[in-house]
């Protein structure tokens, strides 16, 4: 490779990670600004050591301080970022030597941080030398070992003990692993077995996932735009812990059902193959682009709802309505999806917690009277922190008469489902890399017939 070949792609991650940790931007915003005129391979290696860099980053940042002599915060995101970038090709992308460094230094030009292009070079020189000292002392501490946000460890280390539970080691470790590419069977359109045949005739191989009757996981992730199956309506992609909400929710012919804080509209699509027979269903986000994306979804599978924007927790929307079925997947921290999007070890803060907790109390209690007497309400977060899950759920039920938790009976119309619970949590607590899901938090509520 010559000095020149690939720079555009290292220059373009390096951009995209300096938007994440220097302007608070998610990784999808800033890949789609910094790798604008790329494509086909370029684009794809650009994505990938980012999504690297900010995945084994807190690791890295350890690395590359002992490598400086000044503090790491004292320097520009864009020379953070380029560190981030040639230490995570050196180490984990396994990139030849002198094509990682040649091609960060002129990286480092392309971004406008020409002046530190030798100081980018004698990092990553001086890391070759040094490797194992140098990341010794970085696993050292637990952020460095497990290249997680030391809050973050602290907090779920936190929750473990408090519910009796032992080392989080293995959620850590499953986070930073990378993620399946998870499809879900259009029931309407396709079963799992031709899905399956279709895709293998193609050339893919695929398995199954037990608990989870429409999904299919890839063994070679690809780019899901490139499956005839996908652009044809006859898939979506779904990691399996989220297709567990259809059947949770449990909805039935000639039932109204509302889908809270629907968007992009996944779960939204799922209900409806798995229910032709609904009565409606109304798909509400309080964020009108991002609704623009559930009738896009549903125009893609042949589905059909009633999308509404507004905000669940206005009074006047939906006012007077009742729903026998309610899904609030409501938002949240997004720390069971970390191994999809590992930007959030740098967007999220330990001050998130308290606040989103308390919006997502507020949702249930504004959503609890839509719900129909004798109907089931199912709380939903992409978290594995009890603080946005048990917690919320818990003193919700407390409060609130009529309310009663049936996750576990729920639970059982899920064959192969053997998760873990505290004794006395409410709700279904999935872990990251329990049988290769994201981190996902269920809870079956019923309101009792009048």
């Amino acid at each position: 490779m010559s000095a020149t070949e690939g720079t555009a792609s290292r220059a373009a991650a390096a951009r995209a990670v300096a938007g994440v940790i220097g302007r608070g931007e998610t990784l999808g915003t800033a890949l789609a600004t910094a790798a604008t005129g790329l494509a086909g391979a370029e684009r794809a290696q650009a994505q990938a050591l980012a999504f690297g860099a900010l995945r084994f980053g807190h690791r890295l940042e350890r690395v590359a301080q002992a490598l400086l002599a000044r503090p790491w915060e004292q320097h520009s995101a864009a020379l953070q970022a380029l560190l981030l970038v040639g230490l995570y090709q050196l180490e984990y992308a396994k990139t030849p030597p002198h094509a990682a460094v040649s091609t960060m230094v002129e990286a480092a030009r392309a971004v406008g941080e020409g002046r530190a292009s030798g100081l980018v070079n004698a990092c990553l020189r001086r890391y070759q030398r040094e490797r194992e000292a140098l990341l010794a002392r970085a696993d050292a501490s637990p952020a460095g070992r497990f290249s997680h946000p030391a809050w973050l460890i602290a907090r779920l280390e936190a929750e473990a003990a408090a519910a009796g539970e032992g080392p989080v080691d293995a959620l850590l470790v499953a986070n930073n692993a990378p993620p399946p590419l998870v499809l879900r069977a259009n029931a309407r359109r396709i079963d799992r077995e031709a899905l399956a045949d279709r895709l293998e005739a193609g050339g893919h191989r695929v398995h199954e996932v037990p608990f989870a009757p429409r999904a299919l996981v890839l063994d070679s992730p690809v780019d899901v735009r490139e499956l005839a199956e996908f652009r044809e309506g006859l898939c979506s992609v779904q990691d399996a812990a989220a297709q567990l909400a259809a059947p949770l929710l449990g909805a039935r012919a000639g039932m109204a059902v509302l889908d809270a804080c629907a968007a992009p509209g996944g779960k939204t699509g799922h209900l409806l193959e798995e229910e032709p027979g609904l009565a409606r269903l109304v798909a509400l986000d309080v964020d009108a682009a991002r609704a623009r994306r559930i009738d896009e979804n549903l125009v893609r599978l042949g589905l059909a709802a009633e999308v509404l924007v507004g905000d669940a927790l206005d009074p006047a929307v939906l006012a007077g309505q009742r729903f026998e079925r309610i899904l609030l997947d409501a938002p949240c921290s997004g720390t069971g999806v970390i191994r999809r999007h590992p930007d959030i070890k740098w967007l999220r803060r330990a001050a998130d917690l308290a606040p989103l907790a308390a919006r997502q109390r507020r949702l249930l209690e504004a959503l609890w009277p839509r719900l129909a007497p004798g109907g089931r309400l199912l709380y939903a977060t992409c978290s594995v922190l009890r603080a946005e899950g048990a917690a919320v759920v818990g003193a919700f039920l407390a409060a609130t008469p009529g309310a009663v938790d049936v996750t576990e009976s729920a639970s059982l119309a899920v064959p192969g489902l053997r998760a873990p619970r505290a004794a006395g949590e409410a709700g279904l607590r999935l872990s990251p890399g329990l049988g290769g899901t994201d981190g996902f938090y269920y809870a079956c509520l019923e309101r009792a017939a009048r």
